[in-house]
């Protein structure tokens, strides 16, 4: 291959060269791109003062061509500015029409956009809309949580929502799919005290819907667990042809974690062991399995002892 080999005069001339083309190159471009276009760009619509006696459902998409006046750079950036790409319509007009003409709206649309993003058009023009009669339903509230809790730590009471329904308006047809509302998702890591604060509910995602309240005030109790033993009597049950059976023991031993709070209130009375003489009776058993029927709420029992206990059956 043959190399050309150049003296330093040359080599001077030629990098005085390339860098002059690239000069030109970006003078070019700057050029270029400073220069007033039209542009097309997707944007969403939303909707504001929305008719209240009034259902509407929106005939078209929700996203709509907007040709827009600007420069090359911003024709360039324009699909990086996600912000730019949302058109507030005003539905005050539906009060007594069932459309919307945009280009008569389009100096309150421009008000809230920089002057250089200024839209000159938009495709469609105009908007129609189907109506319904409004209704009203009231639905309850889904909380929505990702909980995680410290070690020995937990929920220790009921979740307390205030209020517990809200009240949805809009489109009958629309409303009969709705049976709960979700609130934004309550986020904790290492959660080791109560929580207590107003969340926002979900946005409607419909323009024809509304929602009262906005916002919730959640209580979550939360509270660190322990350990706790007491000894619970052993309650025979479906002895249908009353024996008179005797069992051993006739205590047996839960062992339960529970809150700090609630640990010095809870007792005997709280719990409730029983044997099945029925296992006895169809199964053959000679000896019945204790199990817990009832136990007071965000207790959890960890053992049993003894696990099975001796009866006799005087006949």
């Amino acid at each position: 291959m043959a190399i050309i080999k150049l003296s330093a005069i040359e080599r001077r001339r030629l990098s005085a060269f390339i860098t002059c083309l690239v000069f030109a190159i970006f003078a070019w471009l700057f050029t270029t791109l400073s220069n007033p276009y039209k542009f097309t760009i997707k944007q969403v619509l939303t909707f504001r003062n929305a008719p209240q006696k009034r259902a509407f459902h929106p005939l078209q998409s929700d996203t709509v061509n907007a040709i827009v006046q600007g420069t090359g750079w911003q024709m360039l950036f324009s699909k990086f500015n996600e912000d730019k790409k949302v058109i507030s319509v005003d539905l005050h007009t539906l009060d007594s029409k069932n459309f919307v003409v945009l280009s008569t709206q389009l100096k309150q649309i421009n008000a809230k956009k920089d002057v250089e993003h200024e839209i000159i058009a938009i495709n469609p023009d105009t908007l129609f809309f189907d109506f319904s009669n409004r209704t009203i339903k009231r639905v309850p509230i889904e909380l929505v949580t990702a909980i995680k809790y410290q070690k020995q730590f937990a929920q220790s009471d009921d979740i307390a929502v205030k209020p517990k329904y809200v009240t949805v308006s809009g489109p009958a047809e629309v409303l009969s799919k709705i049976t709960t509302w979700k609130t934004d998702s309550i986020i904790l890591n290492g959660a080791n005290e109560d929580f207590n604060s107003r969340i926002n509910l979900r946005g409607v995602k419909e323009g024809n819907l509304n929602i009262v309240p906005k916002s919730v005030v959640v209580s979550i109790p939360i509270d660190e667990y322990t350990e706790k033993t007491i000894e619970v009597p052993v309650k025979l049950i479906n002895n249908h042809n009353y024996y008179d059976v005797k069992v051993f023991p006739q205590k047996v031993k839960v062992t339960f974690t529970t809150s700090l709070n609630n640990y010095p209130d809870l007792n005997e009375d709280d719990f409730e062991a029983v044997a099945d003489l029925e296992l006895w009776r169809h199964n053959g058993y000679s000896v019945l399995p204790v199990k817990v029927t009832r136990s007071p709420s965000y207790s959890k029992v960890v053992k049993i002892e003894p696990q099975n206990i001796d009866f006799i059956i005087k006949k």
